[in-house]
């Protein structure tokens, strides 16, 4: 019954897919009223029939109907209810049926928002979002079918990858990616609408801001949920090892980044239209790349779900796009000379600009050491590997510049500045930035790099004090209230621009943290003995006793270790090998011991198995590790504020002299970024 609804409500959705696509390329061409409706009507559509296959999906999961070839290839009655309900997206056809319902939400969220706009972009922004589910829908009722029927049924299944089942982490790294994802669909829809209608103004980026601002952000939350997830679960102590897989949710997030820079120059001046009508293609068309990676069997690698038989489907459906899209441009060219010019080489376009230049010169390393294999290995057979010293020597130096420039850039003004205007923006954050530097001397590191990092960071947290500071004041003065209203109103009135400023502190907590996670770490790998005592820095670590415990879906063997800082009893830490009937290797459990200062990291990597008298473990001092979390954590809070409705919504907050005393006052040019509701 369940094969039966599922399958069915994914050719409603397909139909649906079609119906919109139609629709709304037709209605946006001819502007008839009736076929902008039926592409509206026909995103709900898709939503409930998508919907409806999710569910019957779940329950089937939930309810072990192994008759299902999904169910019967992921599902296992051992399996704990909470890794049977996400094990959804632990395998390909899941995990597209996931990637097709969040298209869908995406669709009738966008139809819902602009269901009142009478923006000609809106009808082929539903056509274009159509046109996309026309693809993986298909893939649903054909290659990736997960309601397929078993027969006979079997009576169990062999549960998920056992990597995939092994920390609650993966109910929210692969979620928040696929939101991140998908969600940029919504401004590559507009951005071809824009190509299509002639209408090549800056319309389409103030329609899709916040669709942009929200999927960077879910994005950005993915990858750091990746590293965290890869930190506690593969025992190898890192949380980024330049994978493949890795670096394809790293390629779209780069691009993204850039593109939210580059286009408040658009905004500003009128420049560079093509490049990032180019940029949002491109970033659409990494994402892509990444599924395809994913999905292909091309890999060998931990993130990839399955060698799956879609890879060609994918590379062909990229291919067409790339196509269309050049097609486009080249056809709208004449439309797309920008009406500003870059008026001086030190302000904030200039800034903005080589901003992007960094970042798609990293974009190009990193799919360039990303791909540089499987071309060789597709033209001659060879296996070669691109290691973590080509990706690090390439990303260190450009990272420290970006860093660099994340302060300059926000606190330059438009158009042209003078020496004097230059002393007076920067003189504190230099400052701060040569004694954070000093600081870090001071405190023994001796490393070129992490000095550096650590000096700009110092700069660029002090340029965001400041420019939080001096709204503060202004708002204060013009508004006549204290300073912590004054900060309220600053975030609610301006929350993009002040929301913007908590997401580059984020960024610069997590560059700092990885500066220096990855110099100052150590470790040891040794065999202890029961009663045998170790020490690793600060750090004291004896075996204890090794334990065994029998669980309905696997066999666990672990290691109870004592654990000593500096002399002082600090507990016990009780690392891990669980054994799973499908799986020929043990998948180890590493257990961390966090403070805001470092990590120690253990795992068990081997045991005596007659006696239990010895066991092998890595041992490894993290500093900074956590910091990676809170960045992460500061940076989601950061692109949640720069997404809300201002306040005020529907009437000015504050008057337009006021906006312009304020923006004075905060040291900005007559023409500012911040726009108050």
């Amino acid at each position: 019954m369940l094969n039966l609804i599922g399958s069915t409500s994914i050719a409603a959705a397909l139909l649906g897919a079609l119906v919109v696509t139609i629709t709304g390329i037709v209605g946006g061409f001819t502007r008839k009223p009736g076929l902008i409706r039926a592409a509206r009507y026909g995103s709900y559509f898709v939503f409930a029939a998508m919907s409806t296959a999710l569910i019957a999906m779940e329950i089937a999961l939930l309810s072990h109907d192994f008759s299902v070839s999904y169910v019967a290839r992921v599902g296992s009655r051992e399996t704990p209810t909470y890794y049977t309900a996400i094990s959804l997206w632990s395998s390909l056809e899941g995990s597209i049926l996931f990637w097709g319902w969040i298209l869908s939400a995406y669709g009738a969220l966008v139809a819902f928002v602009n269901r009142k706009s009478d923006s000609r972009l809106i009808p082929f922004a539903h056509g274009v979002m159509g046109f996309v589910g026309l693809f993986f829908y298909g893939l649903l009722t054909g290659p990736a079918n997960p309601f397929g029927t078993v027969f006979p049924v079997p009576a169990n299944g062999p549960g998920p990858n056992p990597l995939l089942q092994n920390h609650p982490l993966m109910g929210l790294h692969p979620p928040m990616l696929y939101l991140g994802y998908v969600g940029l669909t919504v401004p590559f829809a507009f951005a071809i609408g824009a190509l299509l209608s002639g209408k090549l103004d800056e319309e389409w980026i103030r329609l899709t801001r916040r669709w942009t601002v929200a999927a960077w952000a879910f994005l950005s939350v993915g990858i750091v949920g990746g590293a965290w997830w890869s930190y506690e679960v593969l025992g190898w102590g890192g949380y980024w090892a330049w994978d493949p897989v890795e670096n394809a949710s790293f390629l779209p997030w780069l691009t993204a980044t850039a593109f939210l820079h580059s286009v408040m120059v658009q905004e500003r001046r009128g420049m560079l239209k093509t490049w990032n009508l180019s940029l949002i293609i491109g970033t659409f068309l990494l994402t892509l790349f990444g599924t395809f990676l994913t999905r292909s069997g091309i890999l060998d690698s931990v993130h990839a779900f399955t060698e799956g038989m879609i890879g060609p489907i994918f590379l062909a459906f990229i291919a067409l796009l790339m196509i269309v899209s050049l097609v486009l441009i080249a056809w709208r060219s004449d439309r797309l000379h920008s009406p500003g010019s870059l008026d001086a080489v030190v302000s904030r376009e200039s800034a903005f600009i080589l901003n992007n230049l960094l970042f798609v010169a990293f974009t190009f390393t990193v799919l360039l050491g990303t791909t540089f294999p499987l071309l060789v290995e597709a033209i001659n057979g060879n296996r070669v590997s691109v290691g973590p010293p080509y990706f690090n020597m390439v990303s260190i130096p450009i990272g420290v510049l970006l860093l660099f420039l994340m302060g300059v850039g926000p606190a330059l003004p438009w158009r042209r500045t003078t020496p004097e205007k230059m002393k007076r923006t920067f003189l504190i954050p230099v400052a701060a930035g040569l004694v954070a530097g000093l600081l870090g001397l001071v405190l023994g590191i001796r490393s070129f790099w992490p000095v550096v990092t650590f000096a700009f960071a110092g700069f660029v947290t002090a340029t965001i004090v400041e420019e939080f500071t001096k709204g503060v004041k202004a708002r204060s003065r013009i508004a006549g209230v204290s300073a912590p209203v004054a900060l309220g109103q600053i975030l609610t009135r301006n929350n993009r621009r002040y929301g913007g400023y908590i997401v580059h502190f984020g960024i610069v907590v997590i560059i700092v943290a990885l500066a220096f996670s990855g110099t100052y770490r150590f470790e040891r790998e040794v065999t202890l003995r029961q009663g045998e005592l170790m020490q690793l820095g600060d750090y004291g670590i004896m075996f204890d006793e090794l334990w065994a415990e029998e669980q309905p879906q696997r066999f666990v063997v672990g290691g109870t270790f004592s654990i000593f800082h500096r002399g002082e009893d600090a507990g016990t830490m009780r690392p891990r090998l669980n054994y799973y009937p499908n799986s020929q290797q043990p998948i180890g459990t590493p257990e961390v011991r966090s403070t805001l200062k470092e990590d120690l990291y253990l795992t068990l990597m081997a045991f005596d198995r007659e006696e239990g008298s010895h066991a092998t473990i890595r041992a490894i001092v993290n500093p900074a590790v956590p910091w990676l979390w809170i960045g992460g954590m500061i940076v989601a809070l950061g692109g949640i504020l720069a997404v809300m409705p201002q306040r005020g919504s529907g009437r000015p907050a504050v008057s337009a002299v006021e906006i312009a005393q304020e923006e004075e006052s905060a040291g900005l040019p007559e023409e500012s970024t911040a726009v108050t509701v």
